[in-house]
């Protein structure tokens, strides 16, 4: 299985959640400069063209993008603190899939102070009709995902995939 991780803005994917993910199969994490642009999808998957794409992981902006090449190529996504909200207008997404949508888990921090839950969940609820969502919120969670709650979270998602 072919995991695509992207990590949120000025951070990258830890050794230690790395282990975790290389678990489940191969784990590409692609170094993104969102300082040049936050929403990227095409750019990374153009730097990916050769590798099919099993699920998605991503944190922070790092799930921002996720969501939309999720929708984008029709693949589960697994989501820490996206800021959907914020970007909801600038989507480009144009799928390339002709299915119905993919599973997407999203865990969302009650005390984030960079990604208002509050807003993520509203974004949710013009969702819930079209798309299979799992949704976990930890109300005593930030912005920054802790290593153990790393590891709980991706073992429940890929759980759920039949892979």
């Amino acid at each position: 299985m072919n995991i695509l991780y992207l990590h949120g803005l000025h951070s990258r994917l830890s050794p230690e959640k790395r282990q975790v993910l290389e678990n489940f199969g191969e784990v590409y994490a692609p170094d993104i400069d969102y300082s040049i642009k936050h929403i990227q999808p095409k750019l990374i998957l153009e730097k990916l063209k050769d590798v099919e794409i099993n699920v998605i992981i991503g944190s922070s902006m790092g799930a921002l993008n996720s969501y939309i090449i999720s929708e984008s190529i029709g693949r589960p996504c697994l989501l820490f603190n996206p800021p959907l909200a914020k970007y909801e207008d600038n989507y480009p997404i144009n799928p390339t899939y002709t299915k119905g949508n993919f599973y997407k888990q999203f865990v969302l921090g009650g005390i984030d102070d960079v990604v208002d839950p509050k807003e993520t969940l509203a974004f949710l609820t013009n969702c819930l009709d079209k798309e299979e969502i799992d949704l976990h919120i930890d109300p005593q969670l930030g912005h920054r995902i802790p290593l153990e709650l790393f590891k709980t979270q991706t073992t429940i998602f890929f759980s759920k995939l039949c892979y």
